[in-house]
């Protein structure tokens, strides 16, 4: 570890260290999980992780989290997250974030509360600020900290320190919430999240890397890492696929030839090819 990352490591350590006892909010996330093995290695029994488990998050997600969870050492709370009865989220407004992350911290905030717990720390490190991030206004609402930004510390950095403390998600792929893959505006519905999950749960199972299925309309605009494209191509037109899609509306099929791009819903989107037809076609997002 060099110098600079050594002091931006021991600087994480003394802003845990600063808070007698602390919740993380813990995906099982590349960020969150370094974040809670520096609490529980500074902190001891004096921190917990706390887990939102909803339609939002990739089902396989859930058992890993648990797993990653005892292998820290930390007691784990696992709340119900916010649920598709909220109809100002279920809308999908820009502030979509904001108004999720409001939810899930007040219920993170009593979960707390009731154990007596001093801290609130979410996962967020440097490479967010460059991003449209809504969700972070809801947290400074609520006075929640993040350490890993407070510490200065990059994406790249996180996983350098996650490999030298021998956390199995240092090369982990960057996840997000399935809400993200719907565009602005679009109904979120448990039927467009299930076929989400589903697609992408198939391509992590096939060694896909960064996979993401996004909706607009009917059309399901599937991203990869740019070099696993041509096996894309040839997968995609397998019965296999239909069979994922079953009864569901969205048949028409694009592969991104950008290939993953995080935060790709908060641009304004980049051309895809259709498949297998080879005619070109502007996905038109918006989110």
């Amino acid at each position: 570890m060099n110098k600079a990352l050594q002091k931006k490591y021991d600087e994480l350590k003394q802003i845990v260290g600063s808070c007698p006892s602390v919740a993380v909010a813990f995906s099982g996330g590349v960020d969150s999980t370094l974040l809670l093995k520096v609490c529980r290695d500074v902190l001891r029994d004096k921190c917990i992780a706390i887990f939102s488990d909803s339609v939002l998050q990739p089902a396989r997600e859930k058992e890993a989290t648990l797993t990653l969870a005892r292998e820290i050492g930390t007691e784990l709370v696992i709340l119900e997250g916010i649920d598709l009865k909220n109809d100002a989220f279920r809308k999908n407004p820009h502030n979509r974030c904001y108004l999720c992350k409001g939810i899930i911290f007040d219920q993170i905030m009593q979960a707390a509360a009731e154990k007596h717990i001093d801290c609130i720390f979410d996962g967020s490190n440097m490479d967010d600020l460059s991003d449209y991030r809504p969700g972070k206004k809801a947290l400074n609402e609520r006075g929640i900290r993040s350490p890993l930004q407070e510490a200065g510390l990059t994406k790249a950095e996180i996983r350098v320190l996650s490999k030298e403390l021998g956390l199995p998600t240092w090369d982990k792929d960057a996840l997000a919430c399935l809400a993200t893959r719907i565009a602005y505006h679009e109904e979120i519905t448990q039927e467009k999240l299930l076929l989400i999950d589903r697609i992408e749960s198939w391509l992590v199972q096939e060694g896909f890397r960064n996979v993401r299925a996004r909706f607009q309309d009917q059309i399901l605009s599937i991203e990869v890492r740019k070099e696993q494209i041509p096996l894309l191509k040839k997968r995609i037109a397998e019965p296999v696929i239909e069979n994922l899609l079953g009864d569901t509306v969205w048949k028409q099929i694009i592969i991104d030839q950008k290939g993953y791009q995080q935060g790709k819903m908060n641009q304004k989107i980049v051309s895809s090819e259709k498949y297998p037809e080879q005619d070109e076609q502007d996905s038109g997002y918006t989110q």
